[in-house]
């Protein structure tokens, strides 16, 4: 997709940029099969498996994603709708057979994801639209570049750090207040372990309909969960909306 985007938006192509750029595409492909393979970590069945899902998948978007930009740029409630569709994913996700880091990066994804789409939505009009300057064009010269790289960097950093600590900080406050039983296995020490292990009976039953929908297959919630989303959210905002401010008002 990402080889179909950038041929889509340079008008300077040729047959040559076009054969090279799928050939590249082709090798970083094969090289990630291959490596897999030698790693032990997949069968080759599971490659030619992945290979084709993928090539259906980016079928798919290609006949669809042009409605979803549009959706994104200028339709109604496109936060209100992308909160809940985040939420709905995080919930929706499968528990494995066994432990796994797969359910973080999807919370990781989740999070970039709702961040660009709320960022996007409230600033392409300012950031993002067709007609923003290119590097390598008079109007993004190279120096302007790696000023913004200088100021960009740290300051997606900086938010990415802040939102970690804000979530670790409230979202154990809010789940208290509303009685929801919390652990964390990471980010908060405290909270390491089960927190409805050490209630009395009378308190670990569910008393809500909110407790019994989130708890149904579990005693308590990985507040983790929710603080990386909230982390990464942050991140992917500051990249699409605080940081272009910043270069806005720096004159980059």
């Amino acid at each position: 997709y990402l080889l179909h985007y950038v041929l889509s938006y340079n008008e300077n192509n040729g047959p040559l940029m076009e054969v090279a750029g799928l050939a590249v595409v082709c090798l970083f492909v094969g090289l990630i099969g291959l490596g897999r393979v030698y790693l032990g970590m997949h069968s080759p069945i599971d490659i030619m498996g992945g290979l084709a899902f993928g090539l259906v998948i980016l079928a798919f978007w290609l006949k669809i994603h042009s409605y979803v930009d549009n959706f994104i740029v200028a339709g109604q409630n496109v936060t209100y709708f992308w909160t809940a569709l985040s939420f709905l994913l995080l919930f929706a996700y499968p528990t494995p057979e066994f432990p796994t880091p797969s359910f973080e990066y999807h919370t990781a994804f989740n999070g970039v994801a709702l961040g660009i789409v709320s960022g996007v939505q409230q600033t392409y009009n300012q950031f993002h639209h067709e007609a923003v300057p290119r590097i390598f064009t008079p109007q993004l010269t190279i120096l302007a570049f790696a000023g913004r790289m200088l100021v960009g960097i740290p300051t997606i950093l900086m938010v990415k750090f802040c939102s970690k600590a804000l979530a670790k900080w409230i979202l154990p406050v809010v789940s208290n207040t509303l009685g929801i039983p919390i652990r964390s296995t990471t980010y908060i020490q405290a909270l390491n372990g089960s927190v409805a292990d050490k209630m009395p009976d009378n308190v670990k039953q569910p008393s809500s309909y909110l407790q019994k929908l989130l708890y149904s297959h579990q005693s308590s919630f990985d507040v983790d969960t929710g603080i990386r989303f909230l982390q990464y959210a942050g991140l992917a905002w500051s990249v699409v909306d605080l940081v272009p401010s910043i270069f806005s008002y720096l004159h980059l």
